[in-house]
């Protein structure tokens, strides 16, 4: 009997790392457990060979207890009763009853595992159902991430960039808002993955950035760009990359290029607004172009140029990025709210419709809306018809704004006031409360919210005859309700504000 034997009735568990493939990247630490233990277990196909005992064989001693744990099913089809997920589970349960037999004779067991223990790997099952049982080690091992970006010479990410991990099963969708909304990503099990995988980085913009690795530090080890890359030749173990952006500086542009125009939507403020499809925009721009306090939301990335305006000079802001965009530029310009909403969207296609202009691409990419974020945070006060009014008159008469404001009132329609006021205008709130209560009840609820999703966020309601203009400014939205609306104070204290989706027969 051993001295382990002697202080202890059960063995250890180990996990233990055995990195990409090459078995010099085996850890020391890992390579003297494997070369201790009492029993050596590994997973395997049904065809019996594992890469993961291959890699360890020159640490072996020959002797040991081996636990080959061969899967039922990979990628097939089964008849079992619990299907694919209940099969596994099935084999995971009477696995993990192999080594724990090993382990209560008081054997140390190695479960060998590829890469990493708890990286998408194998052995992760096995520590779920006996790591709380037996003492037991994880050795973590070089990733085939860390692998791939050695054998690019590559580096993944660099000062503030964000690494996504993203595995090729996802739905295609969801790739493509992945890929498009990160700095640098990597995509693992590729094999019958990658047309999905190659159509999701096309469409997120990112297919000239991708590369592709092979069998990373192994025989038969491949490198190419992910674009030229047969997809009848690509095996399970491979990943494609996107490195780290930083360095490479802004694309050369072509003489006769012809760039585009992205009009993005930031959302009301903050990052938790964007949409991924509007990160990822953002992200590929040479060029952001906008008023200068809704540019300085946007991340600084290196090689991308920042042109800040003043807010009044949209229609030169619109045609400036035009003007970029004919000289072969990619240019965001961004827009707080929906960039169709009261905002940049208008301006960019006014001039886009005109000379010398009409070739040049035009896109819009929508964002989170004021009086929808506004709303939210109220209840539901826009949970029947509505109408939006801005209520400046820069652009359009006073009378203008008195028309439609009767014209809603009198339908019955919740309000959505835009620009409600400034410095420079004082007097259009208390107008509009005063035009409003001539068809509205002076207890109609008014939600008034300033700064949301914002550092000095305040929400809150008051009736439309207490409606003050003075704590009124630009940054505030006003939700008006229909004479349906309710505001009603919970249990919890809170209150909450909505608008019935049934209307009473008129």
């Amino acid at each position: 009997m051993t001295d382990r034997q002697i202080g202890s009735q059960v063995g250890r568990l180990y996990g233990v790392g055995l990195g990409p493939g090459d078995p010099e990247l085996v850890t020391v630490r890992a390579a003297g457990l494997i070369g201790k233990a009492d029993v050596v277990a590994y997973h395997s196909a049904r065809h019996g060979r594992s890469i993961a005992r291959s890699i360890a064989e020159p640490y072996l001693r020959g002797d040991q207890i081996e636990e080959q744990l061969v899967y039922p099913v990979t990628v097939e089809t089964t008849d079992h009763p619990g299907g694919y997920r209940g099969a596994l589970d099935e084999f995971y349960e009477e696995a993990a009853a192999r080594l724990a037999a090993h382990l209560d004779a008081g054997r140390d067991v190695v479960v060998l595992a590829e890469g990493d223990p708890l990286f998408y790997g194998s052995y992760q099952h096995m520590h779920k159902r006996l790591a709380d049982r037996y003492p037991t080690e994880v050795v973590p091992g070089v990733t085939s991430v860390s692998a791939a970006a050695a054998r690019l010479g590559k580096a993944l990410v660099e000062a503030e960039e964000v690494l996504t991990i993203l595995p090729g099963t996802l739905p295609e969708e969801e790739l493509t808002a992945r890929l498009a909304s990160t700095d640098s990503a990597v995509i693992m099990k590729l094999g019958r993955t990658f047309p999905t995988v190659r159509r999701a980085l096309e469409r997120a913009g990112r297919l000239d950035e991708a590369q592709y690795v092979e069998r990373a530090t192994m025989a038969g080890e491949r490198t190419a760009r992910l674009a030229d890359v047969d997809p009848e030749t690509v095996p399970y173990f491979s990943v494609a990359v996107l490195p780290s952006r930083i360095g490479l500086g802004p694309a050369p542009v072509a003489e006769d290029a012809v760039g585009e125009v992205v009009v993005v939507g930031l959302g009301p403020a903050g990052p938790l607004w964007l949409t991924p499809e509007a990160r990822g925009e953002l992200a590929a721009a040479t060029d952001l172009v906008g008023y200068t306090t809704y540019i300085d939301r946007v991340p600084v990335r290196p090689g991308q140029v920042r042109h800040g305006s003043d807010n009044k000079v949209e229609a030169e802001r619109a045609e400036f990025a035009l003007d970029l965009a004919r000289r072969g530029h990619r240019v965001a310009v961004v827009s707080s709210g929906d960039p169709g909403v009261f905002a940049m969207a208008t301006a960019v296609l006014e001039a886009a419709c005109g000379d010398p202009y009409r070739s040049v691409p035009v896109r819009i990419v929508p964002g989170m809306t004021a009086a929808h974020a506004a709303a939210s945070r109220a209840g539901a006060p826009l949970g029947h018809d509505y109408a939006v009014v801005s209520l400046s008159d820069r652009l359009k008469p006073w009378e203008v704004v008195a028309q439609r404001l009767r014209a809603a009132a009198a339908a019955d329609l919740v309000l959505a006031l835009y620009n409600p006021g400034s410095q420079s205008r004082t007097t259009q709130v208390g107008l509009a409360r005063d035009l409003l209560l001539e068809h509205r009840a002076p207890d109609t609820p008014v939600v008034m919210a300033r700064d949301v999703g914002g550092p000095t966020e305040r929400v809150r309601t008051v009736r439309l005859a207490d409606l003050d203009p003075a704590e009124v400014d630009m940054r505030t939205i006003l939700l008006i309700g229909s004479s349906q609306t309710q505001a009603v104070r919970r249990d919890d204290g809170t209150e909450v504000v909505w608008t019935p989706r049934r209307y009473p027969p008129v």
